[in-house]
């Protein structure tokens, strides 16, 4: 299947845009973060651990266990069971992103080791790192993706609960900075760690200015397989509101929900899928209240 122009230059703006996400990412990991024993939660949070306590025990990596690759071993399951259990619109997107950022590690670490850019400025430190980490998701979001890690199994886990996926995102992220406490019986880790998290959440929400937040609604002949999508596979909840076409008289059943701006593609890529008719408009909304139980 061809691409018209216009999805050709989208596709090369989403691409241009994780590949400098996932640099951004890779260059606070290892200027900032890793010399410093910064947890920022994670995935990379559990490698930059890993990377130090290997550190000298193992002959084929005496620097410690090379935190691009150890994220893969980490990812690529986590990316295998997010497909099986929820599905992801952005698949190709997110395994591009999560290999980019390791690649990019690896050679950073390779070319600059893991000598502070700044000696004894652990605040500095975790500050840069922070808001260049943020600078880099917010380019991989704004280009659809996800670096995999802890959001997918945040996402996985809230599907099967009734919890939301950013608490239990936060509730991920704190229990791998704990074990950054643990394992280097340090607290200036946590405490720092944490204000990293802080800087680079912050910076998130200054760029992505848009409500976070959409309504959906989805008209379509199909609405039982609609639903299951949403309820059962979603995790989300939504409602039915009837109506009328203008233009027929007939009678109709509009879907009703509210969803994260980062579900929309799927959203509508699924629905898609099941009835190529459907229409899907969405709007600004906020999310006080989850939309009633159908």
């Amino acid at each position: 299947m061809q691409l018209s122009g216009s999805k050709l230059r989208q596709h090369a703006g989403d691409y241009s845009l994780i590949i400098a996400g996932a640099f951004l990412q890779a260059l606070s990991y290892v200027i900032f973060l890793a010399p410093y024993k910064i947890v920022p939660g994670g995935v990379y949070g559990i490698t930059i651990i890993l990377h130090h306590v290997t550190e000298g025990l193992l002959p084929f990596f005496p620097g410690g266990l090379p935190m691009g690759a150890t994220a893969l071993c980490f990812n690529i399951p986590l990316m295998v069971l997010a497909t099986k259990k929820i599905g992801l619109a952005s698949g190709p997107k997110t395994v591009v992103t999560f290999l980019l950022i390791s690649i990019f590690t690896d050679v950073l670490s390779y070319l600059f080791g893991t000598t502070p850019l700044v000696e004894n400025d652990r605040f500095i430190a975790c500050f840069y790192g922070g808001a260049i980490l943020g600078m880099g998701v917010t380019c991989i979001f704004r280009a659809g993706s996800t670096s995999a890690g802890s959001d997918v199994l945040a996402r996985v886990i809230a599907a099967d609960s009734n919890l939301k996926v950013s608490n239990m995102l936060i509730l991920l992220d704190s229990a791998v900075v704990l074990v950054g406490l643990f394992v280097f019986r340090d607290w200036a880790v946590p405490l720092y760690s944490w204000f990293t998290i802080f800087v680079y959440g912050k910076l998130v929400d200054m760029f992505q200015s848009e409500n976070p937040s959409r309504a959906v609604f989805i008209v379509s002949q199909k609405t039982k397989e609609i639903k299951e999508l949403i309820v059962d596979r979603m995790g989300m909840r939504g409602t039915f509101l009837h109506g009328r076409g203008m233009f027929e008289g007939k009678e109709k059943e509009i879907i009703f929900t509210i969803a994260e701006r980062k579900d929309l593609p799927r959203i509508k890529n699924e629905v898609k899928l099941i009835d190529p008719d459907a229409f899907v408009s969405t709007m600004h909304a906020s999310k006080d209240t989850p939309p009633p139980r159908a």
